[in-house]
């Protein structure tokens, strides 16, 4: 099993500089920064420290992930973030349990054991909420629907078809953002049935840079998201 870990920047510096170090060679087959526009020296400290950096052309975070895909060499991704949000040491730990036979593992704040510092009042109520939501009418079985830090395998991207505009562009354009990739990919995965699990793992605060954090525009669009495919299962308007 193939590892490419998949690391999403945008003015990243001081978070890249404190956490990159503690990513070891031997914990992955390939790294990919994907960088979102930076300007404040992330990607030259990424290019001078050996690492492969691909400039996505589209804005927003889900294009990194889009974009990227055909560079893919991995038979699973792991999406990081560098922002100090997620823990490094755990990288082993998430790839042991996707060779149990899982085809997506979650690094989750809210399993036992585990924390989130980053959490506020309204976002942690929101991961509830969406979390629940996701379990409720879709048949997961979540403790974290909405966070990056996780594992799956490169080919339930397109299977899910979390590649093709359609699956975003509606609510996209009614709340006037670009969304994420993760609860779509939380909602598709359980309603197909895909075997999910997770690992507990604390969530640090973040280290220096923007939080880029749309509270209104993004929790609109994503209760819109998971409401619509309650409605319309995407595999019943591909068949």
């Amino acid at each position: 099993m193939k590892i490419t870990l998949l690391i999403p920047t945008l003015n990243e510096i001081g978070g890249m500089k404190e956490i990159m170090p503690k990513i070891k060679k031997e914990w992955y087959d390939q790294l990919i920064v994907v960088d979102g526009g930076s300007t404040d020296g992330t990607v030259e400290y990424a290019r001078d420290n050996g690492y492969f950096v691909f400039r996505q052309k589209n804005k927003g975070i889900r294009f990194a992930y889009i974009e990227a895909l055909e560079y893919i060499t991995g038979d699973v991704v792991i999406t990081f973030s560098p922002d100090g949000n997620s823990i490094a040491e755990l990288i082993p730990e998430l790839t042991a349990k996707m060779k149990e036979g899982y085809d997506m593992v979650i690094v989750s704040r809210y399993a036992k054991g585990a924390k989130s510092y980053d959490d506020g009042p309204v976002t942690g109520f929101g991961n509830w909420m969406f979390t629940t939501l996701i379990n409720v009418l879709h048949g997961g079985r979540y403790t974290d629907a909405m966070v990056m830090f996780r594992a799956w395998r490169k080919d339930i991207f397109k299977q899910l078809e979390l590649d093709k505009e359609e699956s975003y562009r509606l609510e996209e354009k009614i709340f006037r953002t670009k969304i994420g990739v993760e609860p779509l990919l939380s909602v598709r995965a359980a309603r197909a049935k895909l075997k999910c699990a997770d690992i507990a793992g604390d969530e640090p605060p973040r280290i220096g840079g923007e939080r880029k954090l749309k509270i209104i525009q993004w929790g609109s669009a994503y209760l819109f998201e998971v409401l619509r495919e309650a409605l319309f299962d995407f595999r019943k308007r591909r068949n």
